[in-house]
């Protein structure tokens, strides 16, 4: 997958993006431990509360991988919402000093995967997205980086992926087949599995989608089978 002509975004270290993505959640959640409560839509049967928790629990996975000894302990199943938002930003700092330094490049997949999940959480508290947001930029380079993978591997022509600001080509080598364009947050959110097939579907392909459609199917990334959101308005 080869990135080209993205003059328009500013990309920051994925430490700064993930930062951003922890403080983010912790402001949306702090003082309100009902919310843990709630339903998570794009994570069937999970809800606020163990989403938090699986966001700790990577973060102190990835300080083991990194080589630190862990700042946080194993907490109960049932950890109140406040001691989990505690925790995460404890093995966050921890994380965002060590994923600032050499091991830099190994920051992205994790801060996808907590970028990810804070659009969750904003879904089910019945929050728009932001209108801005420093992980996008390195948030869609992996997406796009899973989808060019399976584009590749099902034998499918190579896609040119559009977004105001940046282009992508995904797949093999060659002259894109077909392109297709979209808001940068119905973009992502298809790429991260969280639109159906036919949301997909509708978005702006230069040719007929459903060549590519099973592509969006790539690592942990399903398209769910009913909607669980809406694509934006805007474009």
């Amino acid at each position: 997958m080869a990135a080209v002509n993205v003059p328009d975004w500013e990309r920051v270290p994925a430490d700064v993006a993930y930062r951003h993505v922890r403080e983010n959640v912790t402001r949306l959640l702090a003082g309100r431990p009902a919310a843990g409560d709630l339903a998570v839509a794009a994570c069937p049967g999970w809800t606020v509360r163990e989403v938090v928790a699986h966001l700790v629990e990577i973060c102190a996975r990835v300080a083991g991988r990194l080589g630190s000894r862990p700042v946080v302990g194993p907490l109960p199943g049932d950890a109140a919402l406040a001691a989990l938002l505690a925790a995460w930003t404890t093995a966050g700092e921890q994380v965002e000093r060590l994923v600032a330094g050499d091991a830099a490049r190994r920051g992205g997949v994790m801060t996808m995967d907590a970028f990810t999940h804070e659009l969750d959480i904003r879904y089910a508290l019945g929050l728009p997205p932001p209108a801005e947001h420093p992980a996008y930029p390195g948030a869609l380079d992996v997406v796009v980086s899973g989808l060019s993978a399976e584009v590749s591997a099902r034998g499918l022509p190579a896609l040119r992926i559009e977004t105001p600001g940046a282009r992508w080509t995904a797949g093999p080598a060659g002259r894109p087949a077909a392109t297709l364009s979209a808001h940068r947050h119905d973009l992502y959110r298809s790429l991260a599995g969280r639109r159906t097939s036919a949301q997909i579907a509708r978005l702006h392909w230069s040719e007929d989608p459903r060549p590519w459609l099973p592509a969006f199917t790539w690592g942990p990334f399903t398209p769910p089978e009913r909607p669980a959101e809406s694509a934006l308005t805007t474009a």
